[in-house]
């Protein structure tokens, strides 16, 4: 008998464990994903692989201490940490459920038997219980260990994504430094173009008081300067708005922002190109592609999970007590059970179901991380382009605003010779406060074009 049920176990078990699912594979990368990049053939970047601490680029000390609050203190940043926490915690407590489960009891009561009472006995019964009991799930058909798959494949998703949260937010804080150093670069700028034409304005005045002049010169002046004067508030505001936006950043209250945090006045730039690597170190390297990756492991496994209910789990369980009526006797005498449970869910149909609903989010994750792949490629392309046309949009900007200033210059000269009227120099001030504007508003878009670029490259955070 023994003999003929030895093949009959082993076909069960050879079933079983081909009936989990199937393994988890990488797929592999498309092989134009991991060439380098369009935009890379430029001299404002370099093909070297980026670091993850890509702001100490811009040399500045005030920054580098407003990106450590910010990782520090970020209340993102802590959400995501609790979050990993919890992904763990649900990891070790999968793992539980594969180590053998012991259980014990004890109980005292006090009352009378019936057999007591029939007697007119008028004593109080004493009865003691205790009892150690253990079961152990044999993970025939894989769905334990499958389950615990899938829990580790969350919890490294879940990884990636507070590395998702860090790289954001090393962004933002960067972007709010730098918006409120780029606006107190234009409020200077624009301060000086209102000085340039109060000077003309007096200019102009005197020249009108000797006959030189209209007074519809001195009124074209000063309106022209009243816009760029009503210009200075916005830009105030546009500071103190960064400002709280970096308080918030790194998890301060407004007025607990320390005031070397404001004290920069001059736009961020970079002395060197910008390392940008290539697809293949892009897609390695970027911590939402790294996740979805693993949330599509963690959804194979559950299609082994699933396929499991629909083979028996098999239990060992065994269970030892006693009772009686004091401590001496309370194992005397000693009962005892030990042997198999069988455990099988004759709802194939609802199984079956679980398996394609398994099977269906295998591949909405798979989609996913297709995605995720193809979004990498085209926000880090993206950056390149719209950084090196902004680049080179400034470079005529600075042409343009050199060749105002020498017009400015030239056209007060030939105003002090009486050559030319107010009129034509109104002109040319007018040009050379555009130039200028313009020149600093372009340097502010490209210190955000350059951070919208990091954050694309992703980062390289160890833990």
């Amino acid at each position: 008998m023994t003999k003929r049920l030895l093949p009959i176990a082993a076909s069960v078990l050879a079933l079983a464990a081909c009936a989990s699912g199937s393994d988890y594979a990488a797929r592999p990368l498309p092989t134009t994903a991991a060439a380098p990049f369009l935009g890379s053939t430029s001299p404002l970047v370099s093909t070297a692989q980026p670091a993850g601490d890509w702001w100490r680029l811009y040399r500045d000390p005030v920054l580098d201490r407003l990106v450590a609050d910010a990782l520090a203190a970020n209340t993102d940043v802590r959400v995501a940490a609790g979050r990993l926490e919890r992904a763990r915690a649900l990891v070790r407590q999968t793992r539980a459920a594969r180590e053998p489960q012991i259980g014990a009891n004890a109980g005292a009561q006090l009352g009378r038997s019936p057999q007591a009472i029939a007697g007119g006995e008028g004593g109080i019964d004493l009865q003691l219980d205790a009892g150690l009991s253990v079961a152990y799930e044999f993970d025939l058909a894989g769905r334990l260990s499958r389950s615990v798959e899938a829990a580790r494949g969350d919890a490294a998703a879940a990884a990636f994504e507070a590395d998702a949260v860090r790289v954001l937010v090393v962004a933002d804080t960067t972007r709010a430094y730098a918006d409120a150093a780029s606006a107190a670069k234009r409020i200077a700028v624009a301060e000086r173009i209102v000085g340039l034409l109060d000077r003309s304005l007096a200019l102009t005045e005197r020249r009108r008081v000797v006959g030189l002049a209209t007074g519809l010169d001195t009124a074209r002046i000063a309106a022209l300067r009243d816009q760029r004067r009503a210009e200075v508030p916005l830009l105030e505001a546009d500071r103190t708005a960064a400002l709280l936006r970096l308080a918030t950043l790194t998890g301060r209250t407004p007025r607990d922002l320390p005031a070397v945090a404001a004290a920069r006045n001059d736009t961020l730039t970079l002395d060197q190109p910008i390392p940008v690597g290539d697809g293949a170190g892009l897609l390695a390297r970027r911590p939402d592609v790294r996740a979805a990756e693993r949330r599509l492991a963690a959804a194979t496994a559950r299609i082994g999970v699933a396929t499991a209910d629909l083979y028996p789990s098999i239990s060992l369980g065994g269970s030892i007590g006693g009772s009686g009526t004091n401590v001496s006797n309370l194992l005397n005498p000693l009962s005892w059970l030990v042997g198999p449970l069988l455990n099988w869910t004759a709802n194939r149909s609802a199984t079956r179901a679980r398996i394609a609903t398994a099977e269906a989010d295998s591949r909405i994750a798979l989609a996913q991380f297709d995605g995720s792949i193809l979004t990498a490629l085209q926000e880090t392309e993206t950056a390149l382009s719209a950084y090196q046309r902004l680049e080179q949009r400034r470079a005529a900007l600075a042409s343009a605003r050199t060749q105002a200033e020498a017009v400015v210059r030239r056209t007060r000269a030939l105003q002090r010779e009486g050559q030319i009227s107010s009129l034509e120099l109104l002109d040319a001030e007018r040009t050379y406060a555009d130039a200028e504007a313009a020149v600093a508003q372009s340097d502010a878009g490209i210190a955000n074009a350059q951070i919208d670029l990091f954050r694309a490259l992703g980062g390289d955070w160890r833990r």
